[in-house]
């Protein structure tokens, strides 16, 4: 068992310390700070730290970890909070460190095609300065435009295009990190091809903030292909858009984005940005939305129109192709603000189950029996082509899943559900605050233990992010 370690507070000894490590003007303990730094987009959550810092080095971060690992005082890493489980929350007090202003790219090596970035430049804003240099990274989760390289790694973040190039650990070489003790390791090598030692670098990535903060990223890229295509795909059944994603792959098609959207979602995010991009009509039940991308405009058409024809035999209607970019950004513009649009409308849980690409259909109808069983209405919506379903959940009185009982037994049996089915319970939020409860559905207490006792060896004091992915003790 992980060793329970009295924790600190946070004394005006400490705040002072702060202050001089990193000046006045970057450490806050206002109520309007606290505030805002207590929250993420995670329910409707609030754990306020005892204070704010925003360090600009990794020898600052340092300094302030040394200081918070002599004390034993929680520690926060926090990107631009956008996370949907937790993982920056602030539930045990103590110090947040937001990681905002890390904000620089600092090399775009064309020769080698790599960036090395800090951890708090916004995903778009990487994408578009390495596109710009005929240079591709894709994966793209639906908050790009607002969240931070470094929480994606944190998470190890996917997205639409993750169907076809993989997640962020996929393009992660090397990471600079600050250990909870203060040292400063690079945990790997800037190349393609690495069997010296432990991967530490794939052991950060996904980790949640757990084991180190992260202050620099060394990331592959690809040559950006030069054309896509895109359209739009009405079912009259959830459950036969469902198979029809299965169908494609075994065809022998590679999409570069597959997402499926249920009507409900699409109607409710088509109101919120006043949008008639997409045709809605009572005898649909869900959109397909399909990319294909390459450097052979011939080949792509051909694809599309192959795609087209087989999903005829899902009972398809009638194929929406995007016919120039502006229809283009329209579409995908509907599909990435769909998770806040359902939960401005109530729908304030959201799970991020994973299954294999064939059960989705089970999942979607398993889904809809158990808001039946426990009177929710969920609404589901995904990266289909993963088989990474996210349902969002409605039901009456209840906005958190955190702490209420009833959403607990129904959160449970959906996870059994989808074990089940081959899947697991975080395809790409990760587990955070509010999954941990549900880690011994799909791991056994060996595997429990096992990341027990690594956390143990990166942070023997158990100040780092302490409770997140499983508890104290």
């Amino acid at each position: 068992m992980y060793p329970v370690i009295e924790k600190g507070v946070v004394t005006a000894e400490h705040v002072a310390a702060f202050k001089t490590i990193l000046g006045e003007a970057y450490v806050f303990a206002d109520e309007e700070t606290l505030n805002n730094y207590g929250h993420d987009e995670t329910e409707h959550l609030l754990y306020l730290p005892e204070v704010v810092i925003k360090p600009r080095t990794a020898a600052e971060v340092s300094e302030i970890m040394q200081i918070c690992n002599r004390d034993r005082i929680p520690v926060t890493p926090r990107g631009a909070g956008t996370g949907l489980s937790g993982g920056a929350l602030p539930h045990l007090g103590g110090v947040l460190i937001s990681t905002e202003r890390f904000n620089s790219i600092l090399e775009i090596d064309e020769r080698n095609l790599q960036v090395t970035t800090e951890p708090g430049v916004i995903t778009e804003v990487l994408q578009n300065a390495v596109k710009e240099k005929g240079l591709f990274y894709p994966p793209d989760p639906s908050s790009r435009g607002s969240c931070f390289i470094g929480g994606n790694i944190a998470e190890n973040s996917g997205g639409p295009k993750a169907v076809k190039y993989g997640v962020v650990k996929d393009y992660v070489l090397n990471l600079e990190v600050v250990l909870p003790t203060g040292e400063i390791i690079w945990t790997g090598a800037n190349v393609l091809k690495n069997s010296t030692g432990y991967n530490l670098t794939q052991l950060l990535v996904g980790s949640e903030g757990t084991l180190g903060i992260v202050t620099k990223i060394v990331l592959k890229l690809i040559p950006l292909p030069k054309y896509d295509l895109l359209m739009l795909v009405p079912f009259n059944s959830l459950e036969k858009a469902g198979e029809a994603v299965s169908a494609i792959f075994r065809a022998g098609f590679v999409p570069s984005g597959l997402e499926l959207v249920e009507i409900d979602a699409l109607q409710i995010v088509s109101k919120m940005v006043d949008s008639h991009a997409v045709p809605v009509s009572d005898d649909i039940a869900a959109h397909l939305i399909i990319e294909v991308d390459g450097n052979n405009m011939d080949v792509l058409m051909s694809e599309m129109e192959a795609i087209a024809e087989l999903l005829q035999q899902y009972e398809a209607g009638e194929v929406f192709f995007a016919d120039d970019a502006q229809q283009k950004t329209e579409l995908w513009k509907l599909r990435r603000r769909v998770a806040e649009a359902v939960k401005t409308a109530g729908y304030t849980i959201e799970e991020d189950t994973v299954v294999p690409r064939a059960e989705l259909p089970a999942l979607i109808k398993g889904v809809k029996e158990l808001g039946r069983q426990y009177n929710f209405h969920a609404v589901c919506y995904g990266h289909a082509g993963d088989g990474n379903l996210h349902i969002r959940i409605k039901k009456e009185g209840t906005a958190n899943s955190m702490g209420n009982e009833e959403m607990t037994k129904a959160l449970r049996a959906l996870f059994d559900l989808v074990y089940k089915l081959g899947g697991t319970i975080s395809g790409e939020h990760g587990i955070g605050l509010i999954q941990k409860g549900f880690m011994d559905i799909v791991f056994a207490d060996a595997n429990l233990r096992l990341m027990r006792e690594i956390k143990q060896v990166f942070d023997p004091n158990n100040i780092l992010n302490a409770g997140k992915i499983f508890d104290l003790a």
